[in-house]
């Protein structure tokens, strides 16, 4: 994969010296060039070759380098075996460089000298990434990748670790674990940190690889020259792991570990985070009264710390009590946090997201309501509801406002007040629907920022491959000259080297299919995502008229039983979305009560029978959802809606073998040929985008998961009357 990655970062670096040739006005290129000793013509390796327009370059185990220049610059070459030489660039040709180097006496101060300005100028760059990290992503980024380019090709092992951790940082903060833990294992494999590998530990916690994380943390169990701090963060990820693992017993003993070593060495926001963790734990494991006394262990100790600390343990504390179903010790929390977030008056800018997502005043206003409405007190929730409405909506927190919405409909509903209930519906799907093209627009964002983050990485990857390559390339030529020597040696070099070669590609070869494998899984996810983001509103849009029709009617209980449906149905809808399969059984459900609704606006129109062979486990099959729907939908409305007589809709179920069943819908209406015939141009267009949708999403499923599902459409009768859709599941194996 590197191999690949450095093919893709030299165009890439190509074209920037095009830019920059053009803004200088004058036209640059790459030139190549040798440098070697004019006494015994060999090659010289680590020279640093500059410019003064501030291209930089160094020589590989050949003597070779590149550089993007322009005629008339002045190259500038540096190294500790040989005086400062300059030469100035006539023209494109390739340049041969011949130096006079120095005797060796000097040489040892020279190169402490010169490794001095590297770790200083590393150093540097690492400082500039730590501050962009939480900002910048691709500044950060690029900023380790200029630390490296200054290490050079024979940098020190030590400094290559401190650049890799760093990168692996700046992932691990911006949640991009897969590639943390590439670089943290690479800085390791280059120099052995306590501080790498606690760090690596984590990410694989976070990732819930615990097995993983805990063979990293066992060797440094051992160490007696671990820092306070360092051994209470080893405890404190083993508890992480063992909670995660479910052995609460032994999360604790670590916890009390890591606390024990914290309150010798007085380390209180660790003392504060332990306190915390254990009450957490307590409370999995359901022991209440442990569980309150660490949490107040944790409330006290943070009140020593910054106020938007305390305000965290309050939350998990409130939290604790209102998983217990005390309600009213949560609100006199949560009232009271209301009043301290009000106190603290933080501007955005510095930081309020510091907070959590959990600590802002629309959602502490939501989950103060839904405690009232826990308790029936519909009245008290109300005003809290509409507090998070507003301050969601000041706040631009569509998860939020969404959310109380609807909670605020149903509270209406409970209450009697339908019309009410109905406007804040509507709210509720206008939210909805800005929610899906927001999220829509994430993902999209979300692709563009790993596509930048693949090209800032393939950057520091081709770097790494270019110290690999300038490493083989001068063993190589140390082989090269022994050749006169020893012919055996010769051979057994020329051998090792093609084996490694051949590795090299092998692995190479390995790492970039998997790369495509795992691109290609994430792009059907994202294509599913966006698919299944995708409901027509049509269906909505009618459903909401059949309400309005009933009201208009003074039919409240009509209007009631079938709000109460639709709303029903779109729950279940949305619940299901981010799911690529569902049991057929709830899939079964949503079916008949989508039938339900639309037999009830078009009773006169069909009759509907829904049959399941009684010899067949619906239980062990999965289905994709909302994937008969549509063709449900179809069948009555452009089949047997405009049949002059009442039809028929039938859906059976039945066992096909062993490991396949069938789901059979058909309707007796007009037929596809002369449903088409009815069609508007836009009703075409409309249908076939749908039935597209349906098509690619069974395709990506059967890509993704082995042609588990099928579908076949047929006339019912030969003169062309009524359709039959087919659809064959097969079971999980």
């Amino acid at each position: 994969m590197r191999s690949s990655l450095l093919h893709i970062i030299i165009p890439f670096l190509f074209v920037s010296v095009l830019g920059l040739a053009q803004n200088n006005g004058t036209p640059k290129f790459v030139l190549k060039g040798l440098v070697e000793s004019q006494n015994s013509h060999k090659p010289i390796q680590g020279v640093s070759v500059s410019t003064s327009s501030g291209q930089f370059a160094y020589t590989n185990g050949l003597g070779e380098f590149r550089i993007s220049v322009s005629i008339g610059e002045r190259l500038i070459l540096e190294h500790p075996s040989f005086e400062t030489v300059r030469h100035q660039v006539t023209s494109r040709d390739d340049i041969k460089l011949q130096v006079v180097e120095e005797s060796k006496k000097d040489d040892a101060l020279s190169m402490s000298s010169m490794s001095r300005n590297r770790v200083l100028s590393n150093q540097s760059f690492l400082d500039s990434a730590e501050y962009y990290k939480k900002t910048d992503i691709a500044r950060s980024i690029d900023f380790v990748a200029q630390s490296l380019e200054v290490l050079g090709p024979d940098g020190d092992k030590g400094q290559l670790a401190k650049s890799l951790t760093k990168l692996g940082e700046i992932y691990l903060h911006h949640k991009q674990y897969d590639l943390a833990i590439d670089n943290f294992e690479d800085a390791l494999k280059a120099n052995k940190t306590i501080a790498t590998s606690l760090m690596l530990a984590r990410t694989y916690e976070i990732t819930d690889q615990f097995d993983a994380a805990e063979k990293v943390l066992k060797p440094l169990e051992r160490l007696k020259n671990m820092v306070p701090y360092q051994r209470v963060e080893l405890y404190e990820i083993f508890g992480d792991i063992k909670k995660g693992t479910g052995d609460i017993s032994l999360s604790v003993d670590y916890y009390n570990e890591g606390l024990k070593v914290a309150s010798q060495n007085q380390i209180t926001p660790k003392m504060t985070d332990l306190n915390s963790k254990i009450a957490d734990a307590y409370a999995q494991d359901n022991k209440v009264m442990e569980a309150e006394v660490y949490y107040g262990n944790s409330v006290e100790l943070a009140s020593k710390m910054a106020p938007k600390r305390v305000l965290q343990e309050r939350e998990k504390v409130a939290d604790f009590y209102n998983k217990r179903n005390e309600y009213k010790e949560e609100i006199a929390i949560r009232k009271n946090s209301l009043e301290a977030l009000g106190k603290l008056n933080i501007p955005e800018a510095d930081g309020t997201m510091d907070l959590g997502d959990t600590i802002t005043s629309q959602r502490i206003n939501y989950k103060i309501a839904n405690a009232y409405i826990a308790q029936d007190k519909y009245e008290e929730a109300i005003p809290y509801l509409q507090k998070s409405i507003v301050q969601a909506d000041s706040d631009n927190d569509l998860v939020v406002q969404k959310d109380a919405t609807r909670k605020l409909s149903e509270v209406y509903e409970f209450k009697g007040e339908y019309n009410r209930a109905l406007e804040t519906y509507q709210d509720y799907v206008a939210l909805v629907d800005t929610l899906y093209i927001r999220k829509e627009q994430e993902i999209s964002r979300a692709a563009r920022f790993n596509r930048e983050i693949a090209v800032t990485q393939s950057r520091i990857t081709g770097l790494e491959q270019e110290r690999e390559l300038s490493q083989s390339k001068y063993e190589l030529a140390l082989t090269e000259q022994e050749l006169a020597e020893e012919s055996y040696k010769r051979q057994r070099y020329i051998i090792y080297s093609l084996i490694f070669g051949l590795l090299l590609t092998g692995l190479a070869a390995f790492f970039f299919y998997r790369s495509n494998q795992q691109q290609k899984l994430a792009n059907n996810l994202l294509a599913l995502k966006s698919l299944r983001s995708q409901m027509n509103p049509h269906f909505i849009f009618n459903a909401l008229n059949s309400v309005n029709n009933y009201i208009s009617k003074s039919d409240e209980r009509s209007a009631n039983r079938y709000l109460s449906d639709f709303s029903r149905l779109m729950r279940s809808v949305l619940e299901n979305s981010e799911e690529d399969f569902i049991p057929l059984t709830k899939e079964l459900e949503l079916l008949e009560l989508y039938i339900k609704l639309e037999h009830s606006r078009f009773p006169d129109k069909f009759d509907y029978v829904l049959q399941i062979d009684e010899n067949l486990d619906v239980s062990t099959f999965q289905i994709p959802p909302m994937l008969l729907q549509p063709y449900i939908e179809n069948a009555i409305w452009h089949g047997l809606r405009y049949k002059e007589e009442k039809g028929r809709l039938e859906v059976k179920v039945r066992a096909k073998n062993d490991i396949e069943l069938e789901i059979l819908v058909t309707d007796d209406g007009i037929g596809r040929k002369k449903s088409a015939e009815l069609k508007t141009v836009n009703q075409r267009k409309q249908k076939s985008k749908g039935m597209g949708n349906i098509k690619q999403r069974i395709a990506i499923l059967n890509d993704m998961y082995g042609d588990k599902v099928s579908v076949s459409i047929s006339n019912l009768k030969t003169n062309g009357e009524g359709t039959q859709v087919l659809f064959t599941l097969k079971k999980d194996k």
